[in-house]
């Protein structure tokens, strides 16, 4: 099966939950509990070291009672494979980019519209808001269960020439997510955009076949992107993050204290995974500028501001889609 077949998979599992009561504990067993959680990235990026510190803590705290079977790198499956497998109860738990959900509500795309977090705090804020929270039982319908929002970090562009303005990027091919707001994103800036795998991009980028991207800092560095861009614009103009979500049904399903333990612990490693994001992206900055192979370029404010500007009818395009409240409790967060 394929992600696109959402339609169909999302009539069915209203279906499904419709033919029984969710909100009863049956996992009564000897049995230890299992939890797969695929990822596609790697184990030392920020999502996959949050994602072993869950499965080491839930293991330490309910030995032989919970078991979380953790596959990173894409070894098990892809993010759309995941998608479809946790609303079918296949596997347990995901951490999935953001962007991926806007097939399912169009509410997530306000985590790509650009220019609209100033930083990692503003988007911690209004994370933490009631708005922000909400987002979390936004799929609920569908199955999806959220219980966290995962950094990434803040992203930066990086070119084969320097972007100071808008209109350095005319014309230029862009990588992308497959997001609408961020195809509008860059065709609101003149680019071209790409939408590619992420695997891709960095030989994409050797050969030509694409002139420029965005990401964090941790992400350029470690792909090594730094040895096939000479320069990387300091615009933090955009947020990629996960949405970490389980299977409803299975998390109602499980007994009271190991599912409040499970809660516990997801805070807890959620707060030490964000901190640690934000040192590896500031780490990742300062050793590709060691490298002396690409040129961070800084941004002026009045620069800043053009760029500002020059997205905006991003904004407008979306707003109807993704909830001009919730556009404005963004705002209010990153004032």
């Amino acid at each position: 099966m394929t992600f696109k077949k959402h339609g169909l998979i999302l009539f069915l599992l209203v279906l499904l939950s419709a033919c029984g009561d969710s909100t009863v504990n049956t996992l009564q067993t000897d049995e230890p509990i299992i939890i797969k959680f695929p990822h596609v990235v790697a184990p030392g990026t920020p999502n996959g070291q949050t994602a072993s510190r869950f499965e080491q803590l839930v293991e330490a705290r309910f030995p032989g009672r919970v078991d979380v079977e953790v596959y990173p790198s894409g070894q098990l499956m892809t993010d759309d494979d995941s998608l479809e497998a946790l609303a079918f109860g296949e596997i347990q738990m995901i951490a999935v980019s953001l962007s991926k959900f806007d097939r399912l509500t169009r509410a997530f795309q306000i985590f790509d519209l650009p220019f609209l977090f100033s930083n990692i705090a503003a988007v911690e804020h209004f994370q933490a808001s009631d708005e922000g929270k909400s987002l979390l039982t936004a799929l609920v319908d569908s199955g999806f269960l959220g219980l966290a929002f995962w950094h990434n970090g803040m992203k930066h562009f990086g070119a084969h020439i320097p972007l100071r303005l808008p209109n350095d990027a005319e014309g230029l091919r862009f990588r992308i997510m497959e997001s609408d707001v961020l195809q509008a994103q860059m065709e609101s800036i003149g680019g071209n955009p790409q939408k590619m795998a992420y695997g891709e991009v960095y030989q994409a980028l050797q050969t030509g076949a694409i002139d420029a991207q965005e990401n964090t800092w941790s992400n350029i560095y470690s792909s090594k992107f730094h040895e096939v861009q000479p320069y990387f614009m300091l615009s933090n103009h955009g947020y990629v993050g996960y949405f970490v979500a389980v299977n409803e049904q299975f998390w109602k399903s499980l007994p009271n204290d190991i599912r409040f333990g499970l809660e516990e612990i997801m805070v807890e490693v959620t707060e030490w995974g964000n901190a640690r994001s934000i040192a590896m992206n500031d780490d990742s900055k300062e050793k590709l500028l060691a490298t002396g192979r690409s040129e961070i370029v800084i941004l002026t404010d009045q620069e800043l501001e053009q760029w500002r500007m020059a997205v905006q009818p991003v904004w407008e395009q979306f707003s109807d889609e993704i909830g001009a409240d919730l556009i404005e409790a963004a705002q209010i967060s990153s004032n």
